[in-house]
This record gives C-alpha cells, structure tokens and sequence, in this order.
C-alpha cells in the first residue's frame, strides 16, 4: 500500500468516527429534553411566617395558604377636618378665641399686632407688640419670643417688609397645634388672626362658602409656647 493511500484510509476512518461522535451528542441531547419535561417542577420555598406556639399546625395535616393579594392597601386613610373660610380660633396666649380668615392662599398665619417692640432677654430675641380684645376692644399686651423675619411683598408694593415671627397655641375644632405667625398690621382687615397653610395643611380642607362650621372650641388647659 502506497503512502497515499494510507492517508486516504486514516482520513476515512477518522470521519466514521466524527460522524459516530454527532450521532451520540444528538442522542444524548434528546434525552436531556426528555427528562426535563417528565420531571415535576421544583417547589418554591414559602416566605417565613412568624407562629405562636398555641397556634403550631399538626405536623400530621397538611395545610393550603393562599397567596397574599399584591394590591392590600397599606396606607392609612387621613381623616381632615373640614373648615369655612371664617372660623373662631382660640389663641394661647393670651387665651382669648378670636374670628379667624382661613386662607389656603397663605403660606404663615398671620396676626394683627400694634406697638411691635424688639429686645434682648438674657442674650435672646424678644418681641413685645398689642392685640385688640375682641369684645373690649382694648389693647392686650403681649410678649412672646421672636423666632426669626419673613419677607412679605404686598399686592402693589414694589419693596418686601420684613416681619417679626412668634410661635403661638392655636386650637380650631379638633386640631390643636403650636405654630408661626407673622406679625402685622391688619387693621384695614376685618379679622386680626389669618390662618395659613401651615396649620391647614395634611389637617383641614377649606370650604369658603361656608363660615363657622365648627363649635366653638372648649377653653383648653392654659399652656402656651414660649
């Protein structure tokens, strides 16, 4: 046998065996698939729920749960409490109820206030200023601490004014809160206290067809802060 054909038998018998190599691979990827669709699928570990011990299941009794529905509400529903455009506030202090402009449009309660008088008390800001007593109609004289200036530019003024900023007690129906009010001059207003958005809101929703929708709320316990 001459050189050449030996070759050409080793080439022969070297694709017989490739050709044998294929056919075992497709052999052995059919049945990779055919023990994949016959076999049951594997079990999904259930989350860990907390057990009492009174309440431990029978370990003889299986037991079915159903799954936890996706759409469960979570967040509490807020209940608001529903004001007129005008309501009777009680102030503390000076511990007085007065007629109040509830205003969405405002972003500080406001009030009226006369003779403002700025000083120092043991190295801290103080602001002395008159309200109106709303059945005497005399002057209330009032001290509180000052907590810091706003600017405020009025409708048709160019320049902004800076106002002084006390914290006060207010109770309107069921809300009860301490908040800022600016102190102003708002004898062209008919009410000296003006409630904003920063006691109403995520607490009230503000109808302003109606006015004093509330009772008048109960004098509270003395116990303004400073």
């Amino acid at each position: 046998m001459t050189q050449q054909e030996a070759l050409a038998e080793r080439e022969a018998r070297i694709r017989a065996k490739e050709s044998e190599l294929v056919s075992l691979f497709a052999e052995l990827v059919e049945q990779k698939k055919s023990l994949q669709q016959h076999s049951p699928a594997p079990a999904q570990e259930s989350p860990e729920q907390p057990i009492n011990p009174g309440d431990a299941p029978d370990p003889c009794e299986t037991q079915t749960r159903p799954a936890p529905s996706a759409q469960q509400p979570t967040a509490k529903t807020t209940v608001r409490t529903i004001l007129g455009g005008v309501e009777n506030v009680y102030l503390d202090p000076p511990g007085m109820e007065f007629s109040a402009r509830i205003d969405t449009g405002a972003q500080t309660s406001s009030l009226h206030a006369l003779d403002i008088v700025e000083f120092e008390r043991d190295g801290k800001p103080f602001v002395k200023f008159s309200m109106i007593h709303p059945e005497t109609k005399e002057k209330i004289q009032m001290t509180r601490r000052l907590r810091r200036y706003v600017r405020v530019k009025e409708l048709g003024n160019r320049e902004s004014q800076r106002r002084p900023v006390v914290r006060m007690r207010v109770v309107l129906a069921d809300i009860d809160e301490r908040v800022n009010f600016t102190l102003e001059n708002r004898s062209r207003f008919k009410h000296q206290v003006l409630i904003g958005r920063n006691l109403l809101q995520d607490l009230a929703i503000v109808d302003v067809s109606q006015k004093y929708t509330t009772a008048k709320p109960d004098r509270p316990e003395p116990g303004g802060a400073k």
